[in-house]
């Protein structure tokens, strides 16, 4: 993309975000893909492409990292064994469910119905949390949809990357061989990004100067993910351990508060910019895939992913930690796609790979991110205010 191009993307996200003023009902990330499917019917925009690369290696450390440093600590500990719960066994479970569902009514097998769950699981929620939160004042569950939808995308890439070997027959599936490789990318990326924040808390402290406390801010949210990448474990699991380790580091004490300042100023706008520049494009890119043959099974797909979800979480929420249907509804219904699920589809359209109906996963699993962005975000703040209220 040309510099002129994202400029012009970046006065269109300002435009909404002001509209948006008291961050309410608005779901911007909804208006911007409309947006952008609008602006993909003129020509100046053909250039305003998205690469799964572009998505993985630029937007996503930054937006995993201002969402694990500025999520509190006390929130993840109150809420730890539901949120990890959720982004490992309760993806797993989503996967397989949502994939025999999808193989019976589409013309596609069970292990390519499989790859288009992958695809369509792991959860994006954006400005969601803010509006749960305003609607209900609710922070319990506005922080278990946020935290996870921080850890659920690395169990996501690795489910789809297992599915995917397996249907271009790269590899066979072995349960043992699969836990073992989930586990080891899992915990090498925590670790790692653990490590890198505990690292960086310690070395801020000789940059006196605000502005180089917030390149070394820069240099940790993507330098966890390439160092992770490069030795073969999670990026995205580094990212998020390194922001919410260095976040854990400042609360510790008030002395740090004027660290914590100068990167809220610096990552909030970054987060907006990104946000405006990511999700218009999102709309230009999926536009030319939304063909009307694939609706009707988007349609149905998209009940099926609300419904799977909901017995998902249902049946995790009673062995963890019991909440009310409310909840469990509510907790579904927040669980947008997003990002992440449009890198997945653009990676399977990347490879190409033979044997697979990648068009028609493409074509389907666009279509109902589409309709996940735009009836979600416009009916999570009456749906919150009607069950919690």
């Amino acid at each position: 993309m040309s510099i002129e191009l994202i400029i012009i993307l970046l006065t269109i996200g300002y435009i909404i975000f002001t509209i948006d003023k008291k961050k309410d009902d608005f779901p911007v990330p909804a208006i911007l893909v409309v947006l952008g499917v609008g602006l993909a019917f003129i020509p100046y925009f053909d250039s305003a492409r998205l690469t799964e690369n572009t998505i993985y290696h630029v937007f996503l450390p930054a937006l995993l990292f201002v969402s694990a440093y500025q999520f509190p600590i006390k929130d993840f500990r109150k809420s730890a064994s539901i949120i990890v719960s959720l982004a490992t066994v309760g993806i797993v479970l989503n996967v397989l469910i949502l994939g025999y569902l999808i193989s019976i009514i589409s013309p596609i097998g069970l292990l390519e119905a499989s790859i288009a769950a992958a695809i369509l699981t792991p959860t994006d929620p954006v400005s969601v949390v803010s509006i749960i939160k305003k609607a209900t004042g609710n922070e319990e569950i506005a922080s278990i949809v946020e935290g996870e939808s921080m850890l659920n995308d690395g169990t996501s890439i690795v489910l789809f990357t297992t599915l995917l070997s397996m249907a271009t027959r790269e590899k066979g599936f072995s349960f043992f061989s699969f836990s073992g490789e989930f586990l080891l990318v899992s915990i090498g990326g925590v670790l790692i990004g653990l490590a890198a924040g505990f690292l960086v808390s310690k070395i801020v402290h000789y940059s006196h100067d605000r502005n180089y406390q917030i390149m070394l801010s820069i240099i940790l949210a993507y330098g966890s993910f390439l160092i992770a990448e490069a030795v073969g474990v999670s990026g995205v699991l580094a990212t998020v351990a390194s922001g919410m380790m260095i976040s854990y580091e400042y609360g510790r004490a008030e002395k740090e508060d004027h660290f914590r300042k100068s990167l809220d100023g610096f990552w909030e706008i970054a987060e907006h910019s990104l946000l405006a520049i990511l999700f218009l494009v999102i709309g230009i890119e999926m536009t030319e895939y939304l063909k009307l043959d694939y609706w009707l099974y988007a349609a149905i797909i998209f009940v099926f992913m609300i419904f799977v979800r909901f017995i998902t979480i249902y049946g995790i929420t009673k062995v963890v930690h019991s909440l009310s249907w409310r909840y469990n509804f509510l907790l579904s219904w927040a669980g947008l796609k997003g990002s992440m699920s449009v890198f997945l589809v653009l990676t399977l359209f990347a490879k190409s790979a033979s044997g697979i109906q990648s068009e028609w996963i493409v074509g389907v699993s666009f279509t109902v991110i589409l309709l996940s962005l735009t009836i979600q975000s416009l009916t999570i703040a009456p749906i919150s205010r009607s069950l919690l209220k």
